[in-house]
C-alpha cells in the first residue's frame, strides 16, 4: 500500500495550489481521507479530512473558506486545492486514509500515510 503527495510547492502569499494523493495497493473507496500539515517544532495537525460517516468535510479553522478537499474514487485519489494562502500556510502536507467516524481530523484515527510534500508561501 502506498500513498504519493504530489504537488510540492512555492506561491506567492494569496495564491493557489492543488495537491494530489494518489492511492495504490488499496482500494480508497469511502475510506476516511485526511490532509494533515506539520511545521518545524510544531506538532502536526489536521487542516482538511472527511470522516466516513457522514462524508461531510471538516477544515481546521485556518483554512475553512480557502481550503478545499476532494476524491476521485475512479483515479483512487484524493485532493487538497489551496486558495489565497498565507505564509502561515506553509509547511510539509501528509495525506492520509483511516477510519475515522468523527467531524474532526484526528491523527490516531489515520494508520496509512504518504511520504509529505513541501508547500512554501512567501510574502
Amino acid at each position: 500500500v502506498q500513498l504519493q503527495a504530489s504537488g510540492r510547492g512555492s506561491v506567492q502569499d494569496g495564491g493557489s495550489l492543488r495537491l494530489s494523493c494518489a492511492v495504490s495497493g488499496f482500494t480508497l473507496g469511502w475510506s476516511a481521507i485526511g490532509w494533515f500539515r506539520q511545521v518545524p517544532g510544531k506538532e502536526r495537525e489536521g487542516v482538511a479530512c472527511i470522516n466516513t460517516s457522514d462524508g461531510v468535510p471538516y477544515y481546521a479553522d485556518s483554512v475553512k473558506g480557502r481550503f478545499t478537499v476532494s476524491r476521485d474514487i475512479a483515479k483512487n485519489s484524493f485532493y487538497l486545492q489551496m486558495n489565497s494562502l498565507k505564509p502561515e500556510d506553509k509547511g510539509r502536507y501528509y495525506c492520509a486514509v483511516g477510519a475515522e467516524l468523527r467531524h474532526r481530523c484526528t491523527e490516531a484515527a489515520y494508520d496509512l500515510w504518504g511520504q509529505g510534500t513541501l508547500v512554501t508561501v512567501s510574502s
